[in-house]
């Protein structure tokens, strides 16, 4: 059987996957306006209609990687930090080690959720929102099990998660172009910086300004 049959043959899944692959590579390398189809086609390794067959126009594939990295990175934190059970601090820094480690080990889906897709507008922009709203949601869910005995306010508990998920977002960037910045590290960092003051709340210790 020729190689060309071989490769017709296989499944649209297994095409399809290796289509939207190239486009993560292709938009987190080159910039969504720069991409071209004929680029992702050329390096998916088929014909430039048939990506457009199978994915549409060039939005709707890029709103398919988005979608795809954003609920691959959303599975892995979860996954990660697992089922009730565990104390409130081991959990959170599983959810962080995960987060850090999907963001280091798939740099290119990293690029395209935290620059590419938040640049963009809309549609784009709406889709990696939802995203970080689910993270955010998820630790704010985390911190408010850890301060529950504790009478700190639902609004303080959204609060504390939107600066722990910013600082995430902007760590992760830095740890990924800085070379010799490993996942654990950058994770035990910020979890050092923030369960140091959680852990004072957790005391109704607050600091507050003279």
């Amino acid at each position: 059987m020729a190689g060309g049959e071989k490769a017709r043959r296989l499944p649209r899944a297994v095409r399809e996957r290796q289509m939207v692959d190239a486009a993560v590579r292709c938009f987190a390398r080159q910039g969504y306006q720069a991409a071209s189809m004929d680029g992702i086609a050329e390096l998916a390794g088929v014909s430039k209609p048939l990506v457009y067959l199978y994915l549409g126009s060039k939005e709707e594939l890029f709103t398919c990687v988005i979608r795809r990295e954003a609920g691959a990175l959303l599975a892995a934190v979860a996954a990660g930090v697992g089922g009730p059970g565990e104390p409130p601090d081991e959990r959170l820094w599983a959810g962080l080690l995960a987060f850090f480690t999907y963001a280091a080990e798939h740099p290119d889906s990293w690029v395209v959720l935290s620059r590419q897709a938040r640049t963009q507008g809309e549609p784009f922009a709406g889709e990696a929102e939802r995203m970080r709203d689910e993270i955010v949601g998820f630790v704010a869910g985390l911190i408010g099990e850890a301060a529950a005995d504790v009478g700190i306010s639902s609004r303080d508990v959204d609060a504390l998660a939107q600066a722990l998920v910013g600082a995430a977002e902007s760590l992760a960037g830095w740890a990924n172009e800085t070379p010799g910045v490993t996942a654990k590290e950058a994770a035990a960092t910020l979890m050092n910086f923030a369960w140091a003051g959680l852990g004072n709340l957790m005391k109704s210790e607050r600091w507050s300004p003279r």
